[in-house]
């Protein structure tokens, strides 16, 4: 039983030099790139079948391979397959396709994640797909943009998807493996958050074929799987920062799949509702009104800028649902609104300013499509002496910002990825 066991990840076979040569790679990826390395730990290795793993695979649980293909890589292309598919986990690729086709939906996941592992100095396999045009774009930005008969090949087999015969590298699954993959899965029992296969999945001993197809994954295990590795991004990512070993564009895509999920308009909603909350007064009332201190009710009124860049980024359908929604909540609030479009310089008839009972709208004449700076916005509210009790910027944050931070409380609605120098970020969706 005991010999069974500490088999158990290597096929009940013992160990072999291919088996060396990953777990010195990974060791490598640990030392080198504790982002990384951090990640493929959590992926046990296992030989898998030829016939549906050409290359390299996973199903989010398990690193699968192909001994032969492994045999051919040099050891940087070896790390370069173990980091790939334990970006595919991390980034949740198998929880994020959604509606979307899956052969184009595998397509954009490599090649998003190709580029930042090439940027991060791992050397690439042969067939690799790397397109300069889509270097820093996520999976979801890639996707519209490949076109629809596009018949590459990803680098490996992503094994989570119900339609995993459509993508993977140099063939599809086989009939047999297709049947294998109708039968249920076998049941694992508690272990480390259903990462590790059980006995029973392993092939029969002395069969020499590496295991199955493992089943694509069920909606309530995308789920749970999902949790799992955003935790596991999140606390990988924080320890490799803290030894100063994390950067780059992989920083920035990291960065921003965790930021907050919630819409934009709710967060931005309960900035506003916050501010301008009713609350009951004991103030004394002047004599005419008695001499009884009763609680009145006091309204706040909200002293709201708002700064729009106007230098390209943003379209303008997108410009106009950020005017409607700030529109909606400031019936809501009853704000006044300062109004500063700005590129490299503040709009020449800037400020435009709205009451609480005015339409907020898009003046007629706006212009723009300069350069980004941000520092005319705040010398001018600096310059008026103006207090606003929240500034909103809607920007891609793509500009120069003044050193420091001003006493007024900043909120960023940005579209994209970049960071924002102070203040609260709210992401664009």
């Amino acid at each position: 039983m005991s010999e069974h066991a500490g088999n158990e990840h290597q096929g009940q076979q013992p160990a072999s030099a291919i088996e060396t040569k990953l777990a010195a790679a990974r060791t490598r990826l640990i030392l080198d790139k504790p982002f990384l390395g951090a990640l493929v730990l959590r992926l046990p290795m296992q030989a898998a079948n030829p016939d549906w793993c050409p290359t390299t695979a996973t199903d989010a649980r398990t690193f699968y391979f192909n001994p032969d293909y492994i045999d051919s890589l040099t050891s940087s292309q070896t790390e370069f397959m173990l980091a790939h598919e334990a970006l595919h986990c991390a980034l949740s690729h198998f929880a994020r396709r959604q509606h979307r086709v899956q052969h184009k939906w595998d397509l954009a996941c490599d090649y998003a994640i190709n580029p930042l592992l090439i940027e991060d100095g791992l050397a690439p396999p042969p067939n690799a797909l790397v397109m300069p045009l889509f270097k820093g774009l996520t999976a979801e930005e890639i996707y519209p943009l490949i076109e629809d008969d596009d018949d590459s090949e990803t680098l490996d087999k992503h094994a989570y998807d119900q339609e995993n015969q459509q993508g993977g590298s140099r063939s599809g699954l086989s009939e047999k493996d297709l049947d294998r993959q109708s039968s249920p899965p076998p049941t694992t029992g508690d272990r480390d958050e259903g990462a590790e296969q059980g006995a029973e999945s392993q092939p029969e001993q002395g069969s020499g074929t590496g295991a199955s197809a493992p089943p694509p994954l069920t909606p309530d295990e995308r789920e749970s799987l999902s949790v799992q590795w955003r935790q596991r991004l999140a606390g990988a990512a924080q320890q490799a920062m803290q030894a100063g070993k994390l950067g780059g564009e992989l920083a920035r895509q990291i960065d921003h799949l965790l930021q907050p999920q919630l819409p934009w308009r709710s967060l931005l909603a309960r900035y506003l509702t916050a501010l301008s909350r009713e609350d009951y007064s004991y103030q004394r009332p002047s004599r005419r009104e008695g001499d009884f201190i009763l609680p009145s009710l006091r309204s706040h009124q909200i002293d709201l800028t708002v700064a729009i860049d106007t230098s390209g980024s943003i379209r303008d359908d997108e410009l106009e649902e950020f005017i409607a929604e700030i529109d909606a909540l400031k019936g809501q609030v009853s704000a006044r609104i300062t109004l500063l479009p700005c590129d490299a310089a503040l709009c020449e008839d800037a400020p435009f300013r709205f009451e609480p009972w005015e339409e907020f709208k898009r003046p007629e004449a706006i212009n723009g499509g300069g350069g980004t700076d941000f520092r005319p916005v705040f010398e001018w509210i600096e310059r008026e002496g103006a207090q606003p009790d929240l500034l909103i910027y809607f920007t891609d944050a793509k500009g120069k910002s003044p050193g420091q931070e001003p006493p007024y409380p900043v909120v960023w609605l940005v579209k994209g990825r970049e960071a924002v120098p102070w203040g609260q970020r709210i992401q664009l969706n």
